[in-house]
């Protein structure tokens, strides 16, 4: 998960949020904290413009190792979906073991898939 936390689509979490059960009123707080940050940058001395970003979490701010925790179970429950749908077919690490198709560790993860041609997805998953 290469630069994760910049990574994280806003609407994502808001969609895992939603599917969790969170409240409409926590998450428009939620969404109003992350969504209400601006950046701006020192050139010379000088600060220039704000950039306002449209997606990703700040590192460094407390709440964001829980908001990419939800990110990652989101991701979690795609992988079981697709192994259930045989889109993604895990990997066994021995006879009588169970398949696996995913390891998440903090900001790490490995993905266990098949890699030829016919399970090759076509266009990026939305």
């Amino acid at each position: 998960m290469s630069k994760a936390y910049d990574r994280v689509e806003w609407r994502f979490l808001k969609a895992v949020m939603q599917k969790m059960g969170f409240n409409d009123k926590w998450r428009n707080w939620i969404m109003e904290c992350i969504s209400t940050a601006s950046y701006s940058f020192i050139v010379n001395g000088e600060v220039k413009e704000y950039v306002i970003p449209q997606r990703g979490i700040r590192q460094g701010d407390p709440l964001s190792p829980y908001l990419f925790l939800l990110c990652s179970e989101g991701f979690s429950n795609l992988l079981q979906k697709a192994a259930t749908e045989q889109k993604v077919v895990g990997m066994k690490i021995s006879s009588q073991g169970p398949r696996l198709t995913h390891l998440f560790f903090a900001d790490d993860s490995l993905i266990f898939c098949k890699a030829n041609s016919h399970d090759r997805v076509s266009k990026p998953v939305q």
